[in-house]
């Protein structure tokens, strides 16, 4: 531990003290009171426009391409102008389905100066359900590379509101292949959309408030539909803020201070995860950091990228970070430069802390949680109270209010005498001006998680008495599979559309690699009516590739039910636990 090193209780309470940039103050947001940060940006083009002052420096460096924030600003500024010429005004929808582009990232910016709402949906999604996002959101451009206009070609037919699509090219030295015209919607390469880019461009003058809507981001639901998360700029900007804070109190209680350092950060989420949109791309939009994206994980690719661009940050979910440590030649890489690594998203080994430290010995580790609904992060544990306390994902941050209720509490908000006590376990609810306004055109799903600024997370949790967070389970049955959230009900409906299949459960088991592995209970209809194998090949075309159970078990009899007939799923783990059926 450095000489330097400060409690955090100190750390924290210095930050936050009048003068400081991380002061608080109370703002009023339809009648509900929230702590804020005083400082933060009124929203988030704001915190393009302040990024130009970084002018050369490398921001987006993927595979051969380098971005400067000059260069992605005029560009992002052109953008905003092409979709204005194609008929956005403020409040649309502008949708995003792509791998970690350079593109992808000027089309983002580029949108929300436009005065849009953008809908980033998940590159790994089927046919289907990118056509389900994009009618749902009601988005009239859609920003998306080759892969997914060949995925998405055949539904092109069923799409309501999109009038335009941008197709990115795989290759950047080539024209995009457009394919096949189509009679109603309007086929553009990227290069050809975006047009001549003028380095005097500015950003179109377009007044935002705090409380417009900036985001949509979809998160899987309880029924076999996502949910579009919606975000305002406020909701935005002050999870960017929480971020800041809760690094510089991993920094400076560890004692080292590197505010005024440039930060390079490996970004290995997708940005069509909330928490690499706004933790990965706008954090580092705001304080002239540099992302380095890959477009393909591989643990010894990415650990060269580390050693050639001198790396600072390592960010992801706890797999992509256990792949790094085991990779054959890890020892043979020149990793000093690496100062941090951060993860959350997923369950997390409890010794891994421990093992960046015994690899990383310069690099502090943290883990933090959070949710799309929460606009990424609400509490971060790091450093040494981390190696304490490693099944812990740390202390909110000040401007979120956490409380532990009954699994039965169905009030409007927590009160002090319906919260749970200390180290007692009961249903998790999180209040702050992070917290979004609600699912996009979900009033029934918005009211009941949404209540008086609160969230219910539907996550089972315990708070110290140190106010360290610990997540005990998950009463949603949500899966979360290298970083990627998995709702059950989606797979076993399509495995129940197979004739031989009278009941299944998909249950998500604890994985050192992957957080969790995806297994699928299953009953016949009758003993010998089908093979896992059939039954695996059946289901494959039919979800995502990261829904796809990876273990398939026979059950011979029904599927454990309690007295509403719900299955027992955390039975069925144990059993599965003891390989006993």
């Amino acid at each position: 531990m450095s000489p330097d090193a400060r409690p955090l209780e100190e750390v924290r309470a210095h930050l936050t003290s009048p003068g400081q940039p991380y002061e608080t103050d109370i703002v009023d947001v339809a009648g509900v009171p929230f702590t804020t940060w005083k400082n933060a940006p009124t929203n988030l083009v704001e915190i393009l426009q302040q990024s130009s002052r970084f002018g050369s420096r490398d921001f987006i460096v993927h595979e051969a391409q380098r971005v400067s924030f000059a260069e992605h600003f005029v560009h992002a500024a052109t953008m905003a102008h092409r979709l204005i010429e194609h008929g956005i005004t403020p409040g649309d929808r502008v949708a995003i389905a792509a791998r970690n582009l350079p593109q992808g990232i000027v089309t983002f910016w580029g949108a929300l100066a436009a005065g849009a709402i953008v809908a980033p949906l998940n590159a790994w999604w089927t046919s289907e359900e990118l056509a389900y996002g994009l009618n749902d959101s009601g988005a009239t451009i859609l920003v998306l590379d080759e892969e997914r206009l060949a995925r998405l070609r055949k539904q092109l037919n069923n799409l309501e509101h999109l009038r335009h699509i941008v197709v990115i090219s795989d290759d950047p030295e080539h024209d995009a292949d457009l394919g096949k015209p189509h009679d109603l919607i309007s086929l553009h390469g990227y290069v050809d959309f975006l047009g001549p880019v003028d380095a005097r461009t500015t950003l179109p003058a377009i007044d935002i408030d705090p409380e417009d809507d900036a985001t949509l981001f979809y998160t899987a639901g309880t029924t076999s539909k996502p949910k579009g998360a919606v975000a305002t700029h406020r909701n935005s900007v002050v999870s960017v803020m929480s971020l800041g804070f809760a690094n510089e109190c991993r920094d400076l209680a560890a004692g080292v201070d590197y505010r005024a350092a440039h930060e390079i950060s490996l970004l290995n989420i997708p940005l069509f995860h909330v928490t690499g949109a706004l933790a990965g791309l706008v954090a580092h939009t705001a304080t002239g950091g540099t992302l380095l994206t890959m477009r393909h994980f591989d643990a010894g690719r990415a650990l060269a990228l580390i050693e050639r661009e001198r790396a600072t940050t390592i960010g992801g979910v706890p797999t992509i970070v256990q792949q790094l440590l085991a990779h054959p030649n890890f020892a043979k890489f020149d990793l000093s430069s690496v100062r941090s690594v951060s993860y959350g998203g997923a369950p997390v080994p409890e010794n891994l802390p421990a093992r960046i430290r015994s690899a990383l010995p310069h690099a502090v580790a943290a883990n933090g949680y959070g949710l799309t609904e929460t606009s990424a992060l609400v509490a971060q544990i790091s450093g040494q109270q981390y190696l304490d306390n490693p099944a812990s994902c740390g202390v909110a941050v000040p401007v979120c209010e956490v409380a532990i209720v009954p699994e039965s509490f169905d009030d409007a908000e927590p009160t002090a005498e319906s919260r749970c006590a200390t180290g007692e376990v009961g249903e998790l609810w999180i209040k702050g001006p992070n917290v979004v306004r609600g699912y996009w055109h979900k009033p029934q799903a918005t009211s009941q998680c949404f209540s008086h600024g609160w969230v219910r997370t539907g996550d089972i949790a315990r708070l110290n008495e140190d106010g360290l967070l610990f997540i005990v389970d998950r009463s949603k049955d949500m899966i979360i599979h290298r970083g990627e959230n998995i709702y059950p009900s989606v797979v076993e409906a399509e495995i129940l559309a197979h004739p031989a299949v009278a009941e299944c459960a998909v249950i998500g088991l604890p994985d050192e690699q992957d957080g969790e592995e995806v297994v699928a209970v299953i009953v016949l209809r009758e003993e010998g009516l089908a093979e896992i194998a059939e039954i695996a090949a059946f289901l494959k075309p039919r979800v995502a590739g990261f829904e796809m159970p990876s273990r398939f078990y026979l059950r011979p009899f029904a599927l454990p039910r309690n007295a509403q007939l719900k299955v027992l799923k955390r039975e069925l783990r144990e059993v599965l636990a003891h390989q006993n059926f």
